[in-house]
């Protein structure tokens, strides 16, 4: 009898496992990485921003919550740009946005 109760204990575990590593999966934090020729403090930056993150959260993605936007600016300077994208390919995001001049 004991045999039976291990061995249905195991096949119910079994059954269980990807359920509870799918639910886990799901609580990680997403990076998603943002780079943009803009400046930081510009008025065309802000509306942009807002409106990205507000499509986000109507999607269901919580800012702070289940997604963190990695934000990098290079002001229209060429260099700070190729800086930036090195910086967000190294921080290995999920997806990155890319929001520049062709040059970028």
């Amino acid at each position: 009898m004991r045999r039976r109760e291990f061995i249905t204990l195991l096949g119910g575990g079994a059954v269980g496992w990807p359920l509870t590593v799918r639910a886990q999966q799901a609580d990680r934090v997403r990076i998603i990485g943002a780079t943009t020729s803009l400046s930081a403090d510009g008025p065309e930056d802000r509306v942009r921003s807002t409106a990205f993150r507000q499509s986000l959260q109507e999607l269901g993605w919580r800012v702070g919550g289940n997604v963190r936007i990695e934000y990098r600016y290079g002001a229209g300077n060429a260099e700070r740009i190729r800086k930036n994208a090195a910086e967000l390919v190294a921080l290995a995001p999920d997806v990155i946005l890319v929001t520049a001049a062709p040059r970028a």
